[in-house]
């Protein structure tokens, strides 16, 4: 048996017959403080404190990411010089 129930709604609407929470003031909260420390950094013209403001705890992420590419990109340069030292063409 197939049965197809369509309902016509708003998001809003959604959100309200789920008892979902409103989460529009919160999002403006933290809209309004992401814009206040952009302008904060972008007053003081200094690149490097925009993006430690932006990606603060980021940044050692992507540090280690770096690193373990890097790691990656040695092992697999090993490899090929030793896999071409065997074959005969």
């Amino acid at each position: 048996m197939k049965l197809n129930i369509e309902i016509d709604m708003t998001p809003e609407e959604a959100r309200r017959v789920m008892g979902l929470p409103d989460l529009g003031p919160l999002q403006a909260v933290v809209l309004a403080e992401m814009e206040k420390r952009m302008h904060k950094a972008l007053d003081a013209a200094n690149p490097e404190a925009m993006v430690k403001a932006w990606m603060a705890p980021g940044l050692q992420g992507w540090d280690a990411f770096n690193r373990l590419f890097q790691e990656a990109a040695r092992r697999n340069a090993g490899k090929d010089r030793g896999s071409d030292k065997g074959t005969s063409r």
